[in-house]
């Protein structure tokens, strides 16, 4: 979903408040998270959720930096402990957590920065620095595309470059080149998904929206393997299918799918302690989603749903439970729920919060707070009991989230015109 939904009030106890401190990381007041929580069934209805060790963990808030157009990314830089930022208008920067420093890097592809369109997700090769590429993924027309000869519109790209930091010159990405494009390209500016991250065997995982394909049926592109649109793609480092994807001895299937029937995934993440990847996804009125990644998986959208159609109370399709062949989302948001729509998850695993550990953060767009879940058990069997939110009070769309390795200390970026990126730290 996309509008700003009535939501119910998760209040805490004890909140942080006022605005941001400065460039320099003043800490605002502290904040905490009280109570027990009180979503355990995906529908809300558990009056008895499971025990939540990570409440009432005080926390204050500071900005790393600020005056971003839309920051859509993050990525730490390993033994390096400075952090890439995407820009949806077309900027990646270069900052400096220890002073707030920003560097433009040189070298960022062309974009489609319309709609939902742009410059959009970072990620760096698990082997830097060794293996100094960092990709992108962005949104580019046809005519910028090494793909569009005769197609209109625009689609989902995958980019990579060499990161340069040496000497006294500033940060570039050499040689930078698109190693693939989700086809087909559509005339539209919305759902581009686009989230980018490595799984534990060194495969890229990256997340294509449906482009908004209003044919709510058995047709839809996410219902379609031929096409690599409303699907998990998993690529080589390279830019290839992956060889053991599942489809790959299907001729009728897209060899870069790795599962399908998602609508608009926008955060991603992987759980350390099962090497599993996790996706939080937008439905359409409410009915947002966290699935567990199967290979193989078909995840129902648009023929199974618990969303309504916007503007009313009409489901959009029966609900997972009732249809065959569908892998059913581990938590979500019914219809009249007020929603969650996603951007950005990881699973924390720092030492600053150690109460946190394991937990999943999400950010959400309209309902603007800071998500964070619980996870008992493993897999499609795992129990997810959304807690009290973080950073409610601050009227932020949470765009991106990341943990800084050093530290342990939990970065977000918010979507807006001129945005800070900021941490959460112990008070």
């Amino acid at each position: 979903m996309t509008d700003l939904p009535e939501r119910i009030d998760r209040r805490t106890a004890l909140r942080a408040a006022g605005g941001l401190a400065g460039l320099t990381a003043l800490p605002a007041l502290s904040g905490c998270l009280g109570g027990s929580g009180d979503e355990g069934d995906p529908d809300g209805s558990d009056e008895n959720p499971p025990p939540d060790d990570g409440a009432d963990v005080a926390y204050d808030v500071e900005t790393v930096a600020e005056g971003f157009e839309n920051p859509w990314g993050l990525a730490f830089l390993p033994d390096d402990g400075r952090l890439l930022v995407t820009e949806r208008a077309g900027r990646l920067s270069l900052v400096d957590p220890a002073d707030g420093s920003v560097e433009d890097v040189a070298g960022a592809p062309e974009v489609f920065a319309e709609g939902q369109g742009g410059l959009l997700d970072v990620a760096v090769h698990p082997d830097y620095p060794d293996d100094p590429r960092v990709y992108l993924t962005y949104s580019a027309s046809a005519a910028d595309s090494p793909a569009g000869d005769g197609a209109d519109g625009a689609t989902t790209h995958v980019g990579v470059g060499r990161l340069s930091l040496d000497g006294g010159d500033a940060p570039a990405l050499d040689g930078f080149e698109p190693i693939f494009v989700a086809e087909p390209f559509r005339d539209t500016d919305l759902h581009f998904g686009s989230r980018a991250t490595f799984g534990p065997d060194g495969a890229l995982f990256v997340t294509v929206g449906d482009r908004r394909d209003t044919d709510f049926g058995p047709d839809h592109v996410s219902q379609d393997r031929s096409n690599e649109l409303g699907a998990t793609l998993r690529l080589t480092p390279d830019g290839d299918a992956h060889p053991d994807n599942p489809f790959v001895d299907d001729s009728d299937a897209a060899d870069a799918v790795y599962s399908y029937g998602h609508r608009n995934p926008q955060a991603m993440a992987v759980r350390p302690e099962t090497g599993r990847i996790w996706q939080c996804e937008h439905g359409e009125r409410d009915g947002d989603e966290i699935n567990v990644v199967e290979r193989g998986g078909n995840y129902g959208w648009p023929i199974a749903s618990e969303a309504c159609r916007y503007g009313t109370d009409d489901p959009v399709a029966p609900g997972h439970d009732e249809r065959d062949g569908v892998v059913a989302p581990v938590h979500y948001w019914p219809c009249g729920s007020g929603g969650f729509p996603p951007s950005g998850a990881v699973f924390y695993d720092g030492d600053a919060f150690p109460e946190w550990r394991g937990d999943l953060f999400a950010g959400t767009l309209a309902a603007r707070y800071l998500g964070r879940f619980t996870v008992d058990g493993d897999g499609l069997d795992a129990t997810v009991t959304e807690r009290d939110p973080l950073l409610d009070d601050r009227e932020w769309r949470m765009r991106a989230v990341a943990v800084e390795p050093t530290t342990g200390h939990l970065y977000v970026a918010v979507d807006a015109g001129d945005a800070p990126v900021a941490r959460i730290v112990p008070a």
